[in-house]
């Protein structure tokens, strides 16, 4: 078992490790590192970034998202943030996908901030993975080091997806610098009625690359889609109840009353299926579509 002492912090080339970072301005000047580059050369690079306040609609909307991009060429870059951030780190390594985090802070133990996340800090580096700082060793997140953190998360990735994000939000810097650094911006649309989503609508209105299942992904990258089966898809057995129960349109409340579920528990298996891209709705009617 990997010992903390078995990834010492290690000064790079940032322009060396990290070639996009040539192209924008303001380039790190050094980046220290833990853990290792090896498993994300020759791979496309896709930065999952939202809020720290997630929905349960977001947090199932970035699993799903990630899950779908397993046994691809792909890293998953995130600044390792509660919230969004972690939940996609987490699905990256559930997914076997190589995950780069990007704290605001130096990476002594004692300073990667946040400190409830240093466990997956430590996951991170286990799988392959790495932490990468701009920042000396003992260096305090503060609020100006976040900004700062984003312009070379969304620097050195080829996509910038935003799951959710309110109006103001560290999630729509890092979509404005993707977008002044000609990187490709996503955004997974959300609800009307949900704050969390005003900031990712917003992006959309603006020409952001609506994101709805990860075959969305793959085609923005040029990565050919693999033929999965449904089953491979579905990620529990409610899901697959759902879909079963469906086999003409139905309303979300007569299904849920069907299969006994609370509203609650109904709310977030549509979300999911609906962004692995197995039902639709219309016209107040659930429907399946694979």
């Amino acid at each position: 078992m990997e010992r903390e002492e078995d990834f010492p912090i290690k000064e790079i080339d940032p322009t060396a490790s990290f070639p996009y970072l040539a192209e924008i301005p303001q380039k790190p000047k050094q980046l220290y590192m833990r853990g290792s580059l090896e498993n994300v050369k020759h791979k496309k690079v896709i930065a999952f970034v939202g809020s720290r306040a997630y929905t349960s609609y977001g947090a199932n909307a970035c699993r799903t998202l990630i899950e779908g991009l397993r046994g691809y060429n792909i890293v998953i870059v995130s600044g390792l943030a509660m919230g969004i951030d972690a939940i996609a780190h987490k699905a990256a390594l559930d997914a076997g996908l190589t995950t780069l985090a990007f704290p605001g802070s130096g990476l002594g133990w004692k300073y990667i901030h946040p400190a409830i996340n240093r466990g997956l800090a430590k996951e991170i580096l286990a799988s392959g993975g790495a932490l990468v700082s701009e920042y000396p060793e003992e260096t305090r997140g503060a609020i100006w080091t976040f900004p700062n953190r984003n312009r070379i998360v969304a620097g050195i990735a080829d996509m910038v997806i935003i799951i959710e994000a309110q109006e103001k939000s560290g999630a729509l810097i890092t979509a404005r610098l993707g977008t002044e650094y000609n990187k490709i911006v996503g955004a997974v649309p959300g609800s009307i009625f949900s704050g969390s989503s005003h900031g990712t609508n917003w992006l959309l209105r603006l020409g952001a690359t609506p994101i709805t299942c990860s075959g969305d992904i793959l085609k923005e990258l040029g990565l050919e889609a693999k033929d999965v089966p449904l089953s491979a898809l579905l990620v529990n057995e409610s899901e697959g109840r759902v879909l079963d129960a469906l086999t003409e349109p139905k309303t979300k409340d007569a299904i849920a009353h069907e299969l006994g579920l609370t509203s609650a528990e109904a709310s977030v298996i549509f979300s999911t299926l609906e962004i692995k891209g197995l039902i639709k709705e219309s016209y107040g009617l659930i429907e399946r579509i694979a």
